[in-house]
This record gives C-alpha cells, structure tokens and sequence, in this order.
C-alpha cells in the first residue's frame, strides 16, 4: 500500500543544505536507472541538472522525497517571438511511486502559474514520455505540440562540446494569462539558456 504524497512549495532561497542533499540523493536514485551520466549533475549536494529554479514542488510521504517539479520564470523565443513563460522541469518520482504521475506534479504548480500571472507555463519533455504528458487535457487546459525543435544552452561550457544543443522535443503549453491562441507560431524554440 502507498503512502499518502504532501506536497509543499518552496522557493528556492527557503531550502537548506539538508534539504538540498535530500533532494540530490533523489534526483541520482530517480534518473541513475535511466543511464548514470543522467545522474552526474547531482553529485554531492546539487538538487539541479542545469538552470536552477526558482520555486519546487516538492511531494513527500513517509519514505522521504516522493516527487519534485521545478519552476523557473524566464523568456523564450518561439520562432521570432520573445514571449515570457514559467517553464516547468526538473521533474521526477520514486521509481515505487511511479503511478503518481506527472499532471500530479502540475496540478499543484496550477494555482501558482494563476497566482504569478505568466502568460503560459511551458515543458519540454522527450518523446518517451508522450503517453504521460497526453493526460494533461483530462485535468488542465495544456496543448502538447510536437515537431518543434529546442535549443538550450550547455549549462557548463566544455572545450569538446558546441555551446548549445538543439533536440526534438514535445513542448507542453499551458494557458495562463493568455489564450491558446495568443502562443506564437514557429517550430523553433530558443530558450536562452539551459533547460530547467
């Protein structure tokens, strides 16, 4: 039997170390099945892979962290177009948890996308998780686009390494203080810096 998930919010300059090697420890045992460079950024007591949040949802039961979105305020470009979003990221959940599910996630992050007045919230998400960002319409106004390429900066310059990256991605928008129909046509997205 699961036990029962509380969720929190916590804005990043609230958490303390302990909370941080908490969360890093997490994050290495939730993506190091899924290939241990997915695990390196969280080393030590790191509890980000690349930009850094600035608000957590963070879901805890009995066993300690359970599941963790981030959320980071920032400008994008879709195709010509600045456009200010909070971008939703840095998602994970115990692998005994599984079945808590990412609209979780962003369910509790709804009513602080409403209360931040952003126009959209916005996700991009690989491909192999198309069939959990698919339930989103069951409980929120989001729109999955696919066919659009994004481009992130390389949280660290390396030598060997171009400074960007550009990946297939599915995009996930959320409504917030604008319509649908207001977000930008284009099939390229430039996040100015790295994912979240």
């Amino acid at each position: 039997m699961r036990s029962q998930v509380q969720w929190t919010l916590r804005w990043e300059s609230e958490l303390q170390l302990d909370e941080h090697v908490e969360l890093a420890s997490f994050f290495r045992n939730t993506y190091g099945p899924t290939g241990a460079f997915n695990a390196k950024p969280f080393e030590g007591s790191r509890s980000w892979a690349g930009a850094r949040p600035e608000l957590r949802a963070i879901g805890h039961d009995s066993n300690g962290v359970a599941a963790h979105m981030g959320l980071l305020r920032r400008f994008i470009k879709v195709g010509e177009v600045d456009l200010l979003v909070a971008e939703l990221g840095l998602y994970g959940v115990r692998p005994d948890l599984e079945g808590l599910g990412i609209s979780h996630s962003v369910r509790v992050m709804y009513p602080v996308l409403q209360q931040l007045r952003v126009p959209f919230g916005f996700g991009a998400v690989r491909h192999a998780m198309q069939k959990h960002v698919g339930r989103f319409g069951r409980h929120l106004p989001a729109t999955v686009l696919s066919g659009i390429r994004v481009r992130s900066t390389r949280p660290v310059a390396l030598l060997d390494l171009p400074p960007t990256r550009v990946e297939d991605a599915l995009v996930v928008v959320l409504p917030i203080e604008s319509a649908m129909s207001d977000w930008p046509t284009g099939t390229f997205i430039d996040r100015n810096g790295p994912e979240l």
